[in-house]
């Protein structure tokens, strides 16, 4: 599952699951373009570490709820790199409250990152895709859009309109055998995962069979058999990596 002389893009990958997937496409011969929005430093880190194992990489700021941002991140893709081949739509934001606290603002906010950088970037990008020998759009998504999850309408409503995003890409893809797949973890250890206090991770552990919480190398090898050839017969799907959590 060699990603050799392939230029991928990883929205918010200076840190979480954007960062180990980075990482994990630079360790397998990618050419990888690392976003991110305001952590400059720690994107510099990610970019030094797969040139520590022969990758090449670059640092990219753009915030992807800006198009024009995006616009500027994909001219800078090319220039360093060529055309996209990989897009992977990381980026993502949670503001969680239960619905009769959430604001219009909390509620329009997330929209904007998840469902609207998600539409900016393969925007920006899609030709790339199209024109690619191996094209391949991946959005990565979440069990909570499945599921639904308390406290998260906003985060929830924007995971699962992933799912009507990538299937309908994958449509319109298919005619030039390029591919759109949805990743959707399930809980993952992040930081995003240390917000949360001891007794609700206690709660969500009783609902996961495998009895753990995903480590991110739980996920990033299946990203990269997404990105990779050998998954060319795969589009329009749905990939829930949760630990056997149903939906």
């Amino acid at each position: 599952m060699t990603l050799e002389d392939r230029t991928c893009v990883v929205t918010g990958a200076s840190r979480g699951i954007g960062r180990g997937i980075a990482k994990e496409f630079g360790r397998h011969g990618a050419s990888v373009a690392v976003n991110y929005r305001s952590s400059e430093a720690a994107a510099h880190e990610v970019v030094d570490a797969i040139e520590e194992t022969g990758g090449e990489a670059i640092a990219v700021q753009a915030d992807v709820a800006d198009n024009d941002a995006v616009a500027g991140m994909a001219e800078a893709v090319r220039s360093a790199f060529g055309p996209a081949d990989v897009l992977v739509n990381n980026a993502g934001l949670t503001v969680d409250r239960t619905f009769k606290n959430m604001t219009p603002e909390d509620w329009q906010r997330v929209v904007d990152v998840n469902l609207g950088g998600m539409y900016n970037c393969t925007h920006q990008f899609f030709e790339d895709i199209v024109d690619a020998d191996c094209g391949r759009l991946i959005n990565i998504s979440s069990v909570v859009g499945q599921q639904g999850n308390y406290g998260q309408a906003n985060y929830a409503t924007t995971k699962s309109g992933m799912f009507g995003f990538t299937r309908t890409i994958a449509l319109e893809l298919a005619r030039t055998g390029s591919t759109a797949n949805c990743v959707a973890p399930g809980f993952v250890r992040t930081d995003m995962l240390d917000e949360v206090s001891d007794h609700v991770q206690e709660q969500i552990l009783e609902r996961i069979p495998l009895e753990r919480f995903a480590e991110v190398d739980d996920i990033t090898g299946i990203v990269r058999f997404v990105a990779s050839e050998d998954s060319g017969y795969m589009t329009g799907q749905i990939l829930a990596v949760n630990g056997g959590m149903e939906w």
